[in-house]
């Protein structure tokens, strides 16, 4: 259990130095819906493009640079 009180200003003073992209990522990462949806996807060998931009669009994710280990 956190030991911290959330209902305290000055529990987050710390989220006014991160990054809208890390901000963003506090939540994505606590939600059940989204690691249900990103274990689904893992599980397939090569996803087709539709289903990764369909997973993309859904949770607001971004990928400005291709992977470099990306064929």
């Amino acid at each position: 259990m956190l030991s911290i009180d959330w209902r305290s200003p000055a529990a987050y003073q710390h989220a006014e130095h991160i990054p809208a992209a890390g901000f963003a990522w506090e939540y994505l990462r606590r939600d059940g819906e989204y690691h249900r949806d990103y274990q689904r996807i893992t599980r397939i060998r090569k996803p087709a493009a539709r289903t990764l931009e369909e997973f993309s669009k859904r949770w607001g994710l971004r990928f400005p640079v291709r992977s470099r280990n990306a064929p």
